[in-house]
């Protein structure tokens, strides 16, 4: 369906099939990627004893080698002018890679997978982002990004939910994660993998692509001096926005078992579910910025309460109000990137956007990995370090996005 033949409809009935297509894909990959990668880090802390700074490592290049793909992948649907081929081989690589989590028995095979994971993602999320912005009209992007952020959140939800019946069944009442518990959920998150494979390939539907038949190229001045400043302001946040790996072991550092931990992280995506689609709505009505300006204050004032939690409740607290944040900026943010360039420039933007947050993911991570437990004989500041760091450039991104929106 091309966008000149969308009906100018508000509401859930106005998102067309591809939308659908994407969020399903969405719902059934998150339930098995965050089955697993949300036990990930208690895996490598618990039982193969992994340091922090290490898992900072790990997942720093694993995001920075993520999105650094999705720049080229993005630029590569703007010159093929189709998008749904790429998305389907990525999310296909991510669930070809997932079984082998299963024989993990040192962190550089984790790694290795996870990395491998990663680069799945890398192939299919500019072209999935740019395939959704080329479906609706300016009006509703908003209501999509959100409404596709909600599905995405939904399948973390009901993924965590499984991972808490598998941990709760296994081993209740354990401080710690056990191999066994681990491989079992590996398992099991092999069938939804492939079922978001399924559900794009069967379902969704090129958008013939409007604009120049150019050649796309990579770089910041072919998508305009606005832009190159949104990214500016949007990097300075992310320097701070280190893995969530680290949130998940605050909890338990804080005192959370892992059936705790593994409740802590369903209230936040339950909370994420709810917030992601009415805060996209209301951005397509009173601005993104505004939207995104309310979500990092949120972020800044979550991540100076963390540092200062005593207990494991108050940790659980706070990460579910950490589902406000997440639902409110982040598929707001997408949106945004489609409102400022081009339709037949949108996989290279999207592309671009993502590289350079990923880039700035492995900074990031490996920064809050080294501010909690140091490196060598240093011993570092202590588990609320990170956290601090993070609020101080949440609040300085708000501020100048709020000159920016002047």
């Amino acid at each position: 369906m091309s966008e000149t033949t969308l009906q100018p409809r508000t509401g859930l009935r106005s998102l067309p099939r591809n939308v659908w297509a994407t969020s399903l894909t969405s719902f059934f990959t998150d339930i098995s990627s965050e089955m697993v990668l949300n036990i990930l880090p208690l895996f490598m802390a618990n039982v193969l004893g992994v340091r922090t700074s290490v898992i900072g490592l790990i997942e720093g290049v694993a995001e920075a080698t993520s999105s650094l793909l999705k720049v080229f992948s993005g630029w590569f649907s703007d010159r093929l002018r189709a998008r749904k081929g790429l998305a389907v081989a990525g999310y296909a690589l991510s669930a070809f890679s997932k079984p082998f989590f299963y024989f993990a028995n040192s962190w550089g095979l984790v790694a290795a997978v996870r990395w491998a994971d990663r680069v799945g993602k890398g192939i299919r999320t500019a072209p999935r982002d740019a395939l959704v912005a080329d479906s609706v009209r300016e009006e509703n992007r908003g209501l999509a990004f959100g409404f596709q952020r909600a599905a995405d959140t939904a399948g973390a939800l009901t993924g965590i939910l499984i991972a808490l019946l598998v941990v709760w069944l296994a081993q209740r009442g354990a401080a710690q994660l056990s191999r066994t518990t681990f491989q079992t959920v590996v398992l099991i998150s092999i069938i939804p993998a492939f079922l978001g494979v399924l559900a794009l390939a069967l379902g969704a539907q090129d958008v013939p692509v409007k604009g120049a038949a150019e050649r796309p190229r990579i770089t910041f001045r072919g998508l305009g001096r606005r832009f190159a400043l949104f990214m500016l302001i949007v990097g300075l946040f992310d320097l701070g926005n280190s893995s969530d790996a680290f949130l998940i072991l605050r909890a338990q550092e804080r005192g959370l078992n892992v059936v705790g931990v593994l409740g802590m992280l369903a209230t936040f995506n339950l909370v994420y579910t709810l917030v992601s689609t009415p805060a996209g709505s209301l951005s397509d009505r009173i601005g993104r910025q505004r939207i995104i300006i309310g979500g990092w204050l949120v972020y800044g004032a979550i991540y100076l309460g963390v540092a200062l939690a005593r207990t494991g409740w108050q940790v659980w607290l706070l990460y579910a109000l950490y589902g406000v944040y997440y639902g409110m900026a982040y598929g707001t943010t997408k949106a945004l990137v489609a409102d400022i360039v081009p339709q037949h420039l949108r996989g290279t933007a999207y592309g671009t956007y993502n590289a350079v947050l990923g880039i700035l993911d492995f900074p990031a991570s490996l920064i809050a990995g080294v501010l909690w437990q140091g490196v060598g004989p240093w011993p570092g500041f202590g588990p609320s370090a990170p956290f601090l760091f993070g609020a101080a450039t949440a609040f300085l991104a708000a501020a100048l996005m709020a000159l920016y929106l002047r």
